[in-house]
């Protein structure tokens, strides 16, 4: 494999490191949609971890692989909401200071969560970029570390846990369908499934308005994007103009992108529900991808397709919305 910013190696002491911190999420069947396919589908049930998301995993290994100094001082973030529950969650088992720069639109029942587990909530501004302004301003005046989102080499590595999980629990599965934003997600379960399985093919799954990884791919560098409301939230913000870690990883490990529209992302939160599944947008865009018919089939011929089901952080009101028909995340 070529040298990335990540390793199977990193993702190995990311799994001894974070042990009996984080839930062995199960892998489950969807046997509708296998019915519907021909071919066995199943769900990496993420939305079953601690705190309701995959992100505990990066943010517990990014806090346990501080220095003390660097530990002692406080951590801070900017995040769309599971981020920073994770991490707010990782500090207080750590006994030290979070503070999570959120912007306007982040769901409250994510900011309310974040505050419940002890963290400072800083709101600031219109998209994550502008919350990473703050988050800034604060590693420099107040000595804070930051623990960035995705763009980090022990978050990526953490998430990569998930992927070793997959190649245990899933082993004959050729296809991974993986919610994509940043890319700290993806970009870990890529280097641990491509290491063990390399012809595994690795696909990112997003909304259509403002998926930042998917432009900077197709730019050949990280670009900015605007953000805009969506019912995959937790995919929204931009990739960073200074990423390292995960766009290069992505440019090399990702076989595939896919892009859906809200009624596609809604009708897969719809279907997941009526297996008694509650998720939010962006876990749900992998069995959307399946439902709009937007995975090759050559992909499928078959052998077992994995969707990972990121988060189920999901607002009740709006879940309830979504279930009873609506399509966007503003529909009354």
């Amino acid at each position: 494999m070529t040298a990335l910013p990540v390793t199977p190696d990193d993702i190995a002491a990311a799994r001894a490191r974070i042990a009996g911190r984080v839930r062995r999420t199960p892998m489950l069947a969807d046997p509708v949609l296998s019915a519907r396919l021909g071919v066995p589908v199943l769900m990496k049930a993420e939305h079953l971890q601690e705190t309701g998301a995959f992100k505990l995993r990066g943010a517990t290994n990014a806090v346990l692989s501080l220095a003390p100094d660097a530990l002692s001082r406080g951590v801070v973030t900017a995040s769309t909401g599971n981020h920073g529950r994770a991490l707010a969650h990782a500090a207080r088992l750590a006994g030290t200071r979070a503070v999570v720069c959120l912007s306007r639109l982040v769901p409250q029942n994510k900011v309310a969560a974040i505050r419940d587990l002890g963290a400072e909530v800083r709101i600031v501004g219109a998209s994550q970029d502008e919350a990473m302004v703050e988050v800034a301003r604060a590693v420099c005046d107040e000595g804070l570390t930051e623990i960035a989102p995705f763009d980090d080499a022990a978050v990526v590595a953490g998430q990569g846990t998930i992927g070793l999980e997959i190649a245990e629990d899933a082993p004959d599965a050729t296809t991974i369908l993986v919610p994509l934003s940043g890319g700290g997600l993806i970009a870990g379960i890529a280097v641990a499934v491509k290491a063990l399985r390399p012809g595994t093919r690795i696909v990112g799954v997003t909304m259509e308005s403002g998926a930042a990884m998917i432009a900077s791919l197709a730019a050949g560098a990280p670009v900015e994007v605007e953000e805009t409301a969506s019912l995959a939230d937790s995919l929204g913000g931009g990739v960073g103009l200074k990423n390292r870690v995960t766009f290069p990883i992505c440019r090399a490990l990702v076989d595939e992108t896919v892009l859906l529209t809200e009624a596609e992302i809604a009708e897969g939160m719809r279907h997941l529900a009526a297996q008694g599944h509650v998720v939010e947008g962006a876990a749900a865009v992998g069995t959307a991808a399946l439902l709009a018919g937007k995975i090759h089939a050559k992909a499928l011929a078959g052998s077992p397709v994995v969707a990972v089901l990121s988060g189920g952080n999901v607002d009740p009101a709006l879940h309830a919305r979504i279930v009873a028909g609506a399509n966007t995340a503003e529909a009354a």
